[in-house]
């Protein structure tokens, strides 16, 4: 078993107690909520007469159902419209923060939280989302939670789990130009597969990741449990504290000197024990493009789509699926894919850096004809950037829509959907049947940068072209 880790650090610090059966009981230091997997959970506390046990440790918004295109009161769809009235009331009732459309910092949770300075090393955080293994960007242990432990943790600001295995992902050298976060975290999944991280935490480090921005290291973390993860974490440093420093929650004066001090002791130690490592050069890896309907189904710009006998027997069973609902040949180069809809957007890619990369690549182009292309900042602070910079004007006079915070596209649990058998080059997170609005939709994914490099030729694109040096 793993020793020394920050993971092992982390989880011993918010051990309660030992259950029988093997599990730990951990205390939960924020507990982040949204108007899709809390209504069934708050419905369950009033079924037991219980209330919030701490409820200014837990922080909500609104981000999966919100349309992008018109957020006036009521929302033209009446679910949408009961969902956020019932997180509305829950908050007031219960006495929790809640970000509403409007206050200037409602978005996507994965993006709000940390650019309030509400995720910080060192903590244990939850959501009813998968994705909420973002945080671990910051040297926190985050995890998505299904609604009976949001019940749960609401109750008793505490869940019972399993300890993990902690594997590191060392990563050396530094990324190519015109290679992004999103390229590295795809190829590591593509490596790895999208089971090899079951009852694992993933620790990504070495030189390419120390070189990453905190938006792009919460890129990465975002897509570990696309890897089977269950979290993702990267140890806190100097890019890290300076990212926090200021922030609306972050800590002020004396409580920060004494933040930073207990920061930076939660680092993996350099004689920590890991269940697992496993290396990767960064140096050889290229703009990536998922062919398939996972994410581990990619393959680099240059490369041609493999054919069963090149993936591993216990893989070929979804390659002949992903081959016949993709309608893709192996032997196929992915380059020159015709594109249907662009989106630039989600917790994965939604972030002030993502769009300003993206405006770079759009700037003086247009979108090719018959190409639906849109940018969906991933929240209001992100948006008010965007506008302040002038990335709003680039895209629109590219031809791009601008649309308001939300998940969008994502997952379509709103009016942004594939229409048909559609494909989508996405800056998104899964690639799974049916998972952007139609059951007949296909996604492509990859970087932003990338994104936008097929809006203007309305292909598949290596986005170096548009970026040389």
């Amino acid at each position: 078993m793993s020793k020394y880790t920050l993971f092992d650090k982390v989880w011993e610090l918010h051990k309660v107690s030992s259950l029988p059966g093997g599990a730990d009981q951990i205390f939960i230091g924020l507990h982040l909520i949204h108007e899709v997997t809390s209504p069934q959970a708050f419905g369950a506390l009033k079924d037991k007469n219980l209330k919030v046990k701490f409820p200014q440790r837990t922080i909500a918004t609104v981000d999966h159902i919100v349309p992008t295109d018109n957020q006036s009161r009521p929302f033209k769809d009446n679910l949408a419209e009961q969902m956020i009235n019932t997180l509305e009331k829950n908050c007031i009732e219960n006495k929790i923060k809640f970000f509403n459309i409007g206050s200037g910092n409602q978005g996507i949770v994965h993006v709000v939280a940390p650019e309030l300075g509400l995720t910080q090393p060192g903590m244990t955080i939850a959501c009813g989302d998968s994705h909420t293994s973002t945080h671990g960007a910051f040297g926190s242990i985050a995890f998505g939670i299904g609604t009976s432990q949001v019940r749960d943790v609401l109750a008793s600001q505490t869940i019972a789990m399993n300890k993990l295995k902690v594997r590191q992902i060392w990563c050396d050298n530094k990324l190519s130009n015109g290679v992004f976060a999103k390229d590295l975290v795809l190829h590591i999944i593509q490596k790895l597969g999208v089971k090899a991280g079951v009852g694992y935490a993933y620790e990504f480090a070495g030189p390419a990741i120390s070189d990453l921005s905190m938006e792009e290291r919460m890129t990465i973390c975002n897509m570990s449990i696309e890897g089977g993860a269950r979290c993702g974490y990267i140890n806190p440093d100097e890019k890290t504290f300076h990212y926090i420093k200021d922030k609306l929650f972050s800590p002020k004066n004396e409580d920060w000197d004494k933040a930073i001090k207990w920061w930076e002791s939660l680092k993996s130690d350099k004689n920590a024990t890991y269940d697992d490592v496993v290396k990767i050069d960064a140096s050889n890896v290229e703009p990536t493009v998922t062919w398939g309907i996972t994410p581990a189904q990619s393959v680099g710009i240059s490369q041609k789509i493999p054919s069963k006998f090149e993936i591993d027997p216990n893989d070929r069973f979804i390659a002949e699926e992903a081959y016949d609902y993709m309608a893709f040949k192996p032997g196929q180069f992915i380059k020159n894919t015709p594109i249907d809809v662009c989106f630039i957007g989600s917790c994965t890619n939604g972030r002030i850096s993502d769009l300003r990369i993206a405006a770079k690549v759009v700037k003086q182009s247009k979108v090719a004809k018959n190409v639906k292309a849109f940018v969906v900042p991933g929240s209001e602070k992100v948006a008010q950037e965007a506008k302040k910079e002038g990335l709003d004007k680039i895209f629109q006079d590219a031809g791009f829509q601008w649309r308001e915070p939300g998940c969008s596209m994502c997952l379509a649990m709103n009016s942004d959907k594939l229409i048909g058998n559609q494909i989508s080059a996405s800056s998104s997170n899964r690639n799974f049947k049916g998972r952007q609005g139609s059951p007949n939709g296909r996604t492509l994914l990859m970087s932003p940068a990338m994104v936008a490099a097929a809006a203007i030729s309305g292909k598949v694109t290596d986005v170096r072209e548009f970026i040389k040096q």
